[in-house]
């Protein structure tokens, strides 16, 4: 059973930072792209960050500048550094990973940016 489990969540002031982690187990097939995708509260879950297998990345324009996706081939993982936090990227974080088997969705890891 692949699993996609997600960590770094927490509380941050504003202009803060926070690291997201991602790690895929259990999968016996290929990785192709990986993302972030994040809900807050009463809003759609929208795509914040991704990254190909020949790590070509691409953002939200409202994290441009600010978060940076990168990743662990070998150790099945990726990361997303969150810099200058907004109380607006408060929401639930999650990750994804576009398999040969299939998408994949993590349970998700809440961020809340607050003073």
């Amino acid at each position: 059973q692949v699993q996609v489990v997600e960590s770094g969540g927490g509380l941050a002031q504003p202009g803060g930072s926070l690291r997201l982690s991602c790690v895929v187990s259990a999968i016996t097939g290929w990785i192709y792209d990986m993302g972030w995708y994040r809900q807050a509260p009463g809003k759609e879950r929208e795509s914040v960050a991704s990254i190909t297998s020949s790590s070509t990345t691409n953002y939200v324009d409202s994290v441009k500048g600010r978060f940076t996706i990168s990743r662990d081939y070998a150790k099945k993982m990726v990361y997303l550094q969150m810099n200058s936090l907004k109380p607006e990227d408060t929401a639930v974080y999650y990750c994804a990973a576009d398999t040969s088997l299939g998408k994949y969705w993590g349970k998700g890891t809440l961020v809340t940016v607050a003073s």
